[in-house]
């Protein structure tokens, strides 16, 4: 276990630092001490060690201390987004693998994109909730929805991100999160 640990470090660190693309099983294997055989004794394949790898990038955003309001659910998911940026390599792996695994029910990242979405927009409806019954955000907002349109202005970002990194991924995030925040506009009589 301790080497399988130690290759999800490494491999987080390389495909990070070099790009999903640009890092290979030997370069992994190579910087772990074993070959790429030995390297993927400890996983089923090399789809699998991609998806462990995501996996790992999620355990340590979720351990990462954001400096967020953890019932802020759109400034929370803008720091992670923010983050991204500094890890191009991670945004390129989570795009190519969440399309592979959307389009085909057998890849290894298949379970684990389902899965992921479906725990981020419970957690999210849950604190969307929670605004709505503080009086934070507006009551007309579904907040299921507020999730689910929240998590694709992120994954859509991250896309056009990797074509013109001058675009701000976690300032549009922070625009749908504004957005449903402000008050409702009304109509008093005089």
């Amino acid at each position: 276990m301790a080497k399988r640990e130690e290759i999800l470090t490494v491999a987080l660190d390389l495909v990070a630092q070099q790009g999903f693309r640009r890092t290979s099983i030997k370069d992994i294997a190579d910087a772990v001490g074993l070959t790429q055989a030995g390297l993927l004794h400890y996983f089923d394949s090399k789809d699998d060690l991609w998806v462990e790898i995501l996996r790992r990038r999620d355990e340590v955003d979720s351990a990462h201390d954001w400096g967020i309001a953890a019932e802020d659910p759109g400034a929370f998911l803008a720091a992670i987004v923010r983050h991204n940026t500094e890890v191009p390599g991670l945004v390129q792996m989570f795009v190519n693998l969440s399309a592979a695994a959307a389009t085909d029910a057998g890849h290894p990242a298949h379970e684990y994109f389902r899965e992921r979405y479906e725990r981020s927009r419970d957690d999210f409806t849950r604190d969307f909730r929670a605004m709505q019954q503080d009086g934070r955000l507006r009551t007309d907002v579904d907040v299921e929805q507020l999730a689910s349109v929240l998590l694709a202005i992120s994954d859509g970002m991250q896309i056009q991100w990797l074509y013109d990194p001058s675009r701000d991924m976690a300032e549009h995030v922070e625009l749908v999160a504004r957005l449903a925040v402000a008050q409702s506009v009304t109509t008093a009589s005089a």
